[in-house]
């Protein structure tokens, strides 16, 4: 596991961690299967499970940190690959060569592959865990597969963190994934900083607009809004990722916490 800076809590209490086999089958592989990192509290019965969608860097150290900071905070975290059919095990590095092939992997990936990893993982957690409402968490390309995850009968809450290209893209083809706001039948709670050049102004405008039309009229920067949107000044893409250059401590430890508080209320 990534050594943490202390900006953001290491685990809480003690956990359990292990790689673990989902099957995904599939009409063109029907043994398909999917390895994710799971992390569990050592010492209690998870008080609920949540779902971890990667950066295009693949289930890493520093994503696998997240699962297991999730599981220190009671949770039973499991973080899923959905770049599997190219790369079974990827683990890439924050430089430029990783960005390179993260990239290559995230263009062969389709909404359609990911809702069908995200069922299997459900199913997976309903076997190993138990039943109740989940939780998602995405960031970067894993923010906005999070926001297509959301639409999943079974995920009571999400977030997604500097999810990109919502309002122009749909991954596979199709409307943007925007559009898919109105059949989330949970929270989707969106993190945006507003230095991220790759989340411009009329993209945070498009995810206001629809996450506040999906409200019913309530705004979504409204902390009571069901659906939020929530902007943290000063800060770029990644700014949670110690790991990134654009990590940003004060946007990180309130994007941690506003998470936490979200999955405390919609996950019990």
């Amino acid at each position: 596991m990534v050594d943490p800076r202390p900006d953001l809590p290491a685990p809480r209490r003690p956990v359990r961690t292990a790689w673990v086999s989902v099957a995904v089958p599939t009409a063109g592989d029907p043994e398909g299967a999917m390895a994710c990192w799971w992390a569990i509290p050592a010492d209690r019965r998870a008080r609920g499970a949540v779902l971890v969608l990667p950066e295009v860097f693949g289930v890493n150290p520093w994503v696998r940190s997240v699962a297991d900071r999730l599981a220190g905070e009671g949770y039973a975290a499991l973080a899923i690959n959905p770049f599997w059919r190219t790369a079974p095990a990827l683990d890439l590095g924050y430089d430029a060569a990783g960005l390179a092939a993260g990239r290559e992997h995230r263009d062969r990936v389709t909404a359609e592959q990911l809702l069908a990893d995200a069922a299997a993982a459900v199913e997976w957690l309903r076997q190993h865990w138990g039943e109740g409402p989940l939780g998602c968490v995405g960031f970067c390309f894993g923010g906005h597969l999070a926001l297509i995850a959301a639409t999943l009968p079974a995920i009571a809450a999400s977030c997604d963190f500097y999810g990109a290209r919502v309002s122009s893209f749909r991954p596979g083809g199709g409307p943007p994934s925007l559009e898919l706001v109105p059949r989330i039948p949970g929270r989707l709670w969106c993190f945006c900083g507003d230095a991220d050049p790759l989340m411009p102004p009329e993209e945070l405008a498009a995810i206001d607009g629809a996450l506040s039309a999906a409200n019913g009229g309530i705004p979504a920067r409204d902390p009571a809004a069901r659906h939020r949107l929530i902007i943290a000044a000063g800060a770029g893409h990644g700014f949670l990722c110690e790991a990134r250059p654009d990590y940003n401590p004060s946007a990180a430890r309130q994007g941690w916490a506003a998470m936490l508080e979200l999955f405390a209320s919609s996950l019990s």
